[in-house]
């Protein structure tokens, strides 16, 4: 008897997955991990979220002319559309691992796995990084690589119900229903999760802010604004920016989430006394109030990135005079809790008049979180990247040879004094209005020193004077209106102002970068 060996029975090629299955399992398993990392960032530190510990790094590393770009393109957009932007690419990198995991689940968990390495090195490498910061990306880590898993062994599971296939064996689909329901529910848990870092936990703490302001006294208050502060029944905005539409121009994708229990201040380097205040030592002081317009360096010619608020809280140089500044301190080195910096020239802030602050209160109520909460710093007359550090909470006495602001170091001017600038707001751009008397109107401002002048001149004609609303303070911005008799056609208005100084606006056009923009804003509008 002869004994023959038979063949090697190779083993059944593994079934693939369908493709939209593989794509949508991919998007729900780094969507899972999105969604739990941010719920764990919420409950244990904002701050260790990986997606937006991500996206700071981002705008941390990107170049200035980028992101002078976005800031420019986008405006006070810019945040959301670069979270968008990241969650779109996400998405898709999610979708291609997934298609790559149609025999094996390798490529999708080694994705999840290199994301969330990247997710939880951002967090540690953040500049307000604490040691509790790692559970977050660790929890996002660990629930995406197994709810891919998971979903991956469903959609390959034998299953009896399933029909036959060519070869014999059996193989379960995931319905559609179902992963549609999945998908839909891990929307809403990493919406959710967002909603509690970006939302903000603090509102029970500014109500607590905004009684005690209502109660206490003021050694200085603004005076009332007059009713003839704004044009706004011409097109002007009215005198005071709801907080609601204050412009907001920062690097913080999630706004910080500090208590004013919590708060503390430390001012230290080149200073007599060395000194940690909190909340209650700064409302232990006299607190002021003053009206103030800020304006961002990035405000483009006829731009809005400019407010104006009346803001409550402690005069910062007679909080220096206490502490003691050593003659050779030249700069005021502030960081935010988020860990960003900025410099402020020690002799600016030291002018008798300037009327610099750390705010606790705006327009009658705490300080909303995206504009500092608990406290901000802000110095009438200069640009607010070198002057006005949100959520502060270091403060050094120090020297420019020594330290390097945020921006200084992206090629911005170490010095940003505001310029005199006017801005038109009616007509708008290219609108139609109607034959016969047209008003135009706008704005000026010229911090500390205030608008003197606002001239507006038609098609190249000869320079008038507008009418002036009545100046509140020099901290302030100022309202402007003329009319002209116009016939039918295109027409081109042209408005420059100046200082209550004699300094008139600059008409050489310039960028923002390095110390703000410069020019003559014109407006080209239809009379019909």
């Amino acid at each position: 008897m002869t004994l023959t060996s038979s063949p090697d029975i190779a083993p059944a090629p593994r079934r693939a997955i369908p493709r939209p299955t593989a794509g949508l399992i991919g998007i729900i398993g780094v969507g899972a991990a999105l969604g739990f990392g941010n719920f764990a960032a919420a409950l244990v530190s904002p701050s260790s979220s990986p997606f937006l510990a991500v996206g700071d790094t981002v705008i941390r590393f990107s170049p200035e002319p980028l992101t002078e770009f976005a800031k420019t393109t986008f405006g006070t957009a810019d945040k959301p559309i670069l979270l968008s932007g990241m969650a779109v690419v996400i998405a898709l990198v999610a979708a291609a691992a997934g298609l790559a995991s149609r025999r094996r689940p390798d490529p999708g968990v080694t994705m999840i796995a290199v994301l969330g390495l990247a997710g939880t090195a951002a967090v540690v490498l953040g500049p307000a990084f604490r040691p509790v910061g790692v559970v977050a990306p660790l929890v996002a880590l660990v629930v995406g690589v197994a709810s891919f898993l998971h979903l991956h062994r469903l959609a390959r599971t034998p299953s009896r119900s399933a029909p036959h296939a060519a070869d014999g064996t059996r193989s379960r689909v995931i319905g559609r229903r179902g992963l549609l329901i999945g998908a839909v529910a891990v929307a809403a848990l990493a919406a959710g999760g967002a909603s509690l870092l970006l939302g903000g936990g603090i509102a029970q703490a500014r109500q607590a802010v905004t009684d005690r302001l209502a109660r206490a006294g003021l050694v200085e208050k603004a005076p009332a604004i007059p009713v003839d502060a704004d044009f706004a029944a011409d097109g002007t905005p009215t005198f005071l920016t709801r907080n609601a539409d204050f412009y907001r121009i920062d690097t913080a994708l999630q706004v910080p989430q500090l208590s004013s229990d919590d708060w503390e201040l430390r001012i230290h380097g080149m200073v007599g006394r060395e000194t940690t205040l909190t909340f209650d030592d700064l409302m232990a002081r006299p607190l002021v109030e003053r009206t103030v317009t800020m304006t961002c360096v990035s405000n483009p010619i006829g731009g809005d990135l400019v407010s104006t608020a009346n803001f409550v809280g402690i005069d910062l140089r007679d909080l220096l005079r206490d502490v003691g500044v050593r003659p050779a301190a030249d700069q005021i080195f502030t960081t935010s809790v988020d860990g960003w910096y900025t410099g402020t020239p020690t002799d600016v802030v030291m002018e008798p008049d300037r009327g610099a602050m750390l705010a606790v209160g705006m327009n009658g109520e705490a300080l909303p979180p995206e504009h500092g909460f608990p406290v901000r710093m802000l110095v009438p007359g200069l640009y607010g990247y070198v002057s006005a550090c949100k959520w502060i909470v270091d403060m050094e006495l120090t020297t420019f040879g020594a330290r390097r602001g945020y921006w200084l170091e992206r090629g911005w001017a170490q010095k940003a004094p505001i310029k005199t600038q006017s801005r038109i707001d009616r007509p708008a751009g290219f609108a139609s209005v109607p034959a016969g008397r047209v008003t135009c109107a706008g704005i000026a401002w010229s911090q500390p020193t205030g608008v003197g002048r606002v001239e507006v001149r038609m098609d190249g004609g000869p320079w008038r004077d507008a009418t002036l609303t009545t100046l509140v303070n020099g901290r302030t911005w100022r309202m402007w209106k003329i009319d002209f008799d116009l016939r039918p056609g295109s027409h081109t208005v042209q408005t420059r102002a100046t200082d209550a100084a004699g300094r008139t606006q600059v008409e050489g056009r310039a960028d923002p970068i390095p110390d703000g923009a410069s020019g003559w804003p014109a407006t080209i509008f239809n009379v019909t």
